[in-house]
């Protein structure tokens, strides 16, 4: 990839000319860090084992910099998750550029799916924590996607309420990852609302009724909201 950086200077006023007139083009060409990743960008991991992050190949233009490529790595596979891998390098006129792979750390030990295109359901509504009020809501889609074996990602932990509901739109759905345990219990990984940049306190008593094919959990946030989110299908 390139960027090319222009400049031109003109002797000489738009309306009244001079009579010599110099232009100069100094065009340059520059060339950001092009990063190749090696093996899968989404790379799983069973919980417990070693990860060998099998890397990049970088290069300027035509020019192989991998020697100079910064990788910061996070992944902990003791640690149910979905993490990171960045890489990173800046170029010979000091712009940078960066790459990622994904690695989830999962448990083999979970076979049941819980994917699938959810409804919120009667019964759902958000809790004041403080005062104890309520508002009830229903009828908001909400996606689960599965990741890997346990590790699901969840389109909105609000459940639509601030997305759909109050027509915020989509950068105000709290979006992440949850792990379903071997009991059903589910336990939060991650999550991020962009709109306002934070993310969720906890999320309590959350689980899934293989019977009835029900997510349920307490998405609590700021210190001040629970919402009491039941998914059907």
């Amino acid at each position: 990839m390139k960027k090319i950086i222009y400049s031109m200077l003109l002797c000489g006023l738009v309306f009244a000319g001079c009579k010599d007139i110099t232009t100069e083009d100094p065009s340059k060409i520059t060339y950001f860090v092009d990063f190749e990743i090696l093996g899968d960008k989404t790379f799983l991991v069973e919980k417990g084992e070693a990860f060998v992050d099998p890397g990049v190949i970088a290069k300027e233009g035509d020019v192989d910099v991998t020697a100079n490529v910064k990788v910061e790595n996070n992944v902990n596979t003791n640690e149910l998750g979905v993490y990171k891998v960045t890489y990173s390098a800046i170029n010979v006129d000091g712009f940078p550029a960066s790459a990622s792979r994904t690695v989830v750390v999962y448990n083999p030990a979970v076979s049941v799916d819980i994917s699938g295109a959810y409804t919120v359901s009667a019964g759902s509504h958000r809790l004041a924590i403080t005062s104890g009020a309520q508002v009830a809501y229903s009828g908001y889609p909400v996606n689960i996607v599965k990741t890997a074996p346990g590790i699901f990602y969840v389109s909105d932990f609000f459940g639509g309420y601030y997305a759909v509901r109050a027509g915020y739109g989509s950068s105000y759905a709290m979006t992440g990852y949850i792990s379903l345990n071997e009991d059903n219990t589910i336990d939060l990984l991650s999550s991020l609302v962009n709109g306002w940049g934070d993310s969720l306190d906890d999320l309590a008593d959350a689980t899934y009724d293989p019977a009835t094919e029900t997510v349920a959990w307490g998405a609590k946030y700021v210190a001040s909201y629970s919402f009491n989110v039941i998914l059907n299908k």
